[in-house]
């Protein structure tokens, strides 16, 4: 059975979260799994040089016949905390932060954002307020630095907590995904590991992680998934159901991802002009000889080469879509939002950037 180390390491290897001179910022509140996750790539970056200063860690990235990308490249990580500016110890959480990161010569950014009133100003909830001033101040930290990736502590159970949250919402087949490991430019090299591992780490390795209190409190839709239901889960129905969701979410990745690779044949097919970020033009007729399922998926996939994101896109939007290219009378067009135009004309389907 591998250690935490080993199945970071090769999580890593698996989905090539790492690679030759990466720069990485590392988003760390002080908890156990951001600094779990800081100090295995801490130890990571600091013992490549296998020869220098070996250990199990750089033993494992040359215990392969074919050197891991690893094994012989350069790393660099910096670390990036946010001060929600809720509860009163935040500020020790920084602190001791600042600390590790002092104690190992890691660069360190830290700011402190009013989460509560970020929220309010922009009529959201306070838990995703959270994460879109964690989100927004890691790029800045990426942008600042010239870094190329942003690693996150996510876990298997953060994992299973999501899919269960986007069943409880209604989420289609790629909410089953949950988390995914690597996403862009984020990479989540704790993914495969569970909790009780990663608190198992901390203890072993004297890192006295700080503990949020607010965790425990039922208040959001995620700690009562944590702390009710995947207990209740265990305890009546089944014990294993942290890895029998990772095992569901796996199956959902691989088809998830042969079916992205078809849609993307057949984009390429049915497109018939591109004009830079302006423009994307497809062949009405073989659009529409798609099932529904592909439809909707070249819509999706249209607009994101397009706009680069489908983010405001719903539901309702593409099925709208479908229905305007399947009528196909006349000039018609729909705006699903400000950014985009789509329209019907001449046996042909216009995606128009209007941003």
């Amino acid at each position: 059975m591998l250690n935490i180390e080993e199945k970071i390491i090769d999580t890593i290897q698996k989905y090539k979260l790492i690679e030759e001179g990466d720069k990485i910022v590392i988003g760390v509140s002080g908890g156990p799994d951001s600094m779990c996750l800081l100090d295995i790539l801490y130890q990571i970056s600091r013992r490549l040089n296998c020869q220098n200063s070996p250990s199990p860690i750089a033993e494992k990235l040359n215990c392969q016949n074919s050197p891991s990308p690893l094994a012989t490249s350069r790393m660099a990580i910096i670390v990036a905390h946010v001060n929600h500016m809720i509860r009163t110890e935040a500020k020790d959480d920084e602190i001791y932060v600042k600390n590790y990161c002092e104690k190992n010569n890691i660069d360190f950014y830290a700011k402190s954002i009013d989460i509560q009133k970020f929220a309010n100003n922009n009529k959201i909830g306070t838990e995703e307020a959270g994460r879109l001033a964690r989100y927004n101040f890691f790029n800045e930290v990426l942008e600042k630095t010239g870094s190329n990736k942003i690693a996150i502590a996510h876990n298997k159970n953060d994992k299973a907590e999501t899919i269960i949250m986007n069943l409880l919402r209604g989420s289609g087949i790629s909410g089953l995904k949950g988390i995914e490991p690597k996403r862009d430019k984020y990479i989540r090299p704790l993914i495969d590991c569970e909790r009780y591992e990663i608190e198992e780490y901390c203890n072993c390795n004297n890192l006295n992680p700080r503990i949020d209190k607010t965790n425990f409190e039922n208040l959001y839709t995620r700690n009562k998934i944590r702390n009710i239901v995947i207990p209740y889960i265990k305890q009546e129905f089944n014990p294993n159901i942290i890895n029998t969701l990772d095992r569901l979410s796996n199956l959902v990745y691989e088809e998830d991802r042969y079916i992205a690779n078809q849609v993307k044949k057949l984009y390429k097919n049915i497109l018939i002009a591109k004009e830079n970020n302006k423009e994307i033009i497809l062949d009405l007729k073989l659009f529409n000889a798609q099932e529904k399922v592909i439809k909707s998926r070249l819509v999706i996939y249209t607009i994101t080469e397009l706009l680069g994101n489908a983010q405001g896109i719903e539901k309702i939007h593409i099925e709208d879509i479908i229905k305007l290219c399947s009528n196909n009378i006349g000039n018609k067009f729909l705006t699903p939002n400000k950014k985009i135009k789509v329209l019907v004309k001449n046996h042909k389907i216009y995606f128009i950037n209007q941003a």
